[in-house]
Protein backbone atom coordinates (compact mmCIF):
# COMPACT_ATOMS: atom_id res chain seq x y z
CA UNK A 1 0.00 0.00 0.00
CA UNK A 2 2.85 2.38 0.87
CA UNK A 3 4.32 1.83 -2.60
CA UNK A 4 1.09 2.86 -4.33
CA UNK A 5 0.82 6.00 -2.20
CA UNK A 6 4.37 7.01 -3.15
CA UNK A 7 3.68 6.33 -6.81
CA UNK A 8 0.44 8.32 -6.67
CA UNK A 9 2.27 11.20 -4.99
CA UNK A 10 5.00 11.12 -7.65
CA UNK A 11 2.40 11.22 -10.42
CA UNK A 12 0.40 14.04 -8.88
CA UNK A 13 3.52 16.09 -8.14
CA UNK A 14 4.80 15.69 -11.70
CA UNK A 15 1.44 16.63 -13.19
CA UNK A 16 1.29 19.64 -10.88
CA UNK A 17 4.76 20.71 -12.01
CA UNK A 18 3.90 20.28 -15.67
CA UNK A 19 0.59 22.15 -15.49
CA UNK A 20 2.27 24.88 -13.45
CA UNK A 21 4.89 25.18 -16.18
CA UNK A 22 2.10 26.01 -18.59
CA UNK A 23 0.61 28.52 -16.15
CA UNK A 24 4.05 30.10 -15.61
CA UNK A 25 4.16 31.22 -19.24
CA UNK A 26 1.74 33.99 -18.33
CA UNK A 27 2.48 34.32 -14.60
CA UNK A 28 6.13 33.65 -13.66
CA UNK A 29 5.27 33.13 -9.99
CA UNK A 30 4.12 29.62 -10.93
CA UNK A 31 7.76 28.59 -11.50
CA UNK A 32 8.05 27.99 -7.75
CA UNK A 33 5.37 25.30 -8.01
CA UNK A 34 7.06 23.91 -11.13
CA UNK A 35 10.29 23.36 -9.19
CA UNK A 36 8.50 21.96 -6.12
CA UNK A 37 6.41 19.61 -8.25
CA UNK A 38 9.34 18.15 -10.17
CA UNK A 39 11.65 17.89 -7.16
CA UNK A 40 8.89 16.27 -5.12
CA UNK A 41 8.11 13.81 -7.90
CA UNK A 42 11.72 12.66 -8.16
CA UNK A 43 12.06 12.37 -4.38
CA UNK A 44 8.91 10.23 -4.25
CA UNK A 45 10.21 8.09 -7.13
CA UNK A 46 13.54 7.58 -5.38
CA UNK A 47 11.78 6.37 -2.22
CA UNK A 48 9.65 4.08 -4.36
CA UNK A 49 12.75 2.53 -5.94
CA UNK A 50 14.28 2.05 -2.47
CA UNK A 51 11.22 -0.02 -1.55
CA UNK A 52 12.13 -2.44 -4.32
CA UNK A 53 9.81 -1.44 -7.14
CA UNK A 54 11.53 -2.06 -10.47
CA UNK A 55 12.63 1.07 -12.27
CA UNK A 56 10.88 0.01 -15.49
CA UNK A 57 7.59 -0.55 -13.72
CA UNK A 58 7.79 2.60 -11.56
CA UNK A 59 8.82 4.85 -14.44
CA UNK A 60 6.36 3.28 -16.86
CA UNK A 61 3.36 3.76 -14.60
CA UNK A 62 4.54 7.23 -13.55
CA UNK A 63 5.06 8.36 -17.14
CA UNK A 64 1.87 6.86 -18.57
CA UNK A 65 -0.35 8.16 -15.78
CA UNK A 66 1.38 11.54 -15.99
CA UNK A 67 0.82 11.80 -19.73
CA UNK A 68 -2.83 10.80 -19.47
CA UNK A 69 -3.66 13.01 -16.51
CA UNK A 70 -1.74 15.99 -17.89
CA UNK A 71 -3.49 15.74 -21.27
CA UNK A 72 -6.94 15.54 -19.70
CA UNK A 73 -6.34 18.31 -17.17
CA UNK A 74 -4.69 20.57 -19.76
CA UNK A 75 -7.80 20.20 -21.90
CA UNK A 76 -10.02 21.09 -18.94
CA UNK A 77 -7.91 23.88 -17.46
CA UNK A 78 -6.25 25.45 -20.51
CA UNK A 79 -8.57 24.39 -23.32
CA UNK A 80 -5.85 22.30 -25.00
CA UNK A 81 -7.11 19.92 -27.68
CA UNK A 82 -7.86 16.32 -26.75
CA UNK A 83 -8.79 14.46 -29.91
CA UNK A 84 -9.80 10.87 -30.45
CA UNK A 85 -6.38 10.08 -31.89
CA UNK A 86 -4.74 11.55 -28.79
CA UNK A 87 -7.02 9.49 -26.56
CA UNK A 88 -6.09 6.37 -28.53
CA UNK A 89 -2.41 7.18 -28.06
CA UNK A 90 -2.92 7.59 -24.32
CA UNK A 91 -4.74 4.26 -24.20
CA UNK A 92 -1.88 2.57 -26.08
CA UNK A 93 0.69 4.00 -23.67
CA UNK A 94 -1.33 2.78 -20.69
CA UNK A 95 -1.73 -0.64 -22.33
CA UNK A 96 2.01 -0.87 -22.85
CA UNK A 97 2.67 -0.05 -19.22
CA UNK A 98 0.18 -2.70 -18.14
CA UNK A 99 2.09 -5.23 -20.25
CA UNK A 100 5.33 -4.24 -18.50
CA UNK A 101 3.68 -4.58 -15.08
CA UNK A 102 2.16 -7.98 -15.88
CA UNK A 103 5.49 -9.19 -17.26
CA UNK A 104 7.29 -7.94 -14.16
CA UNK A 105 4.91 -9.77 -11.85
CA UNK A 106 5.33 -12.97 -13.85
CA UNK A 107 9.12 -12.65 -13.68
CA UNK A 108 9.03 -12.16 -9.91
CA UNK A 109 6.75 -15.17 -9.48
CA UNK A 110 9.04 -17.32 -11.62
CA UNK A 111 12.10 -16.17 -9.68
CA UNK A 112 10.40 -16.97 -6.37
CA UNK A 113 9.43 -20.44 -7.62
CA UNK A 114 12.98 -21.14 -8.79
CA UNK A 115 14.39 -19.94 -5.47
CA UNK A 116 12.07 -22.30 -3.56
CA UNK A 117 13.17 -25.18 -5.74
CA UNK A 118 16.81 -24.38 -5.01
CA UNK A 119 17.75 -23.31 -8.52
CA UNK A 120 18.92 -19.88 -7.43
Amino acid sequence: MHKWLLLTAAILLEVTGTLSLRAALDHPGWYVLVACGYIGAFVALSYLLRLGVGVGVAYGIWAAAGVALTAVLAAVIFGDPLTGVMALGIALVIGGVLCVEIGSQAAHAERATRAQEGHI
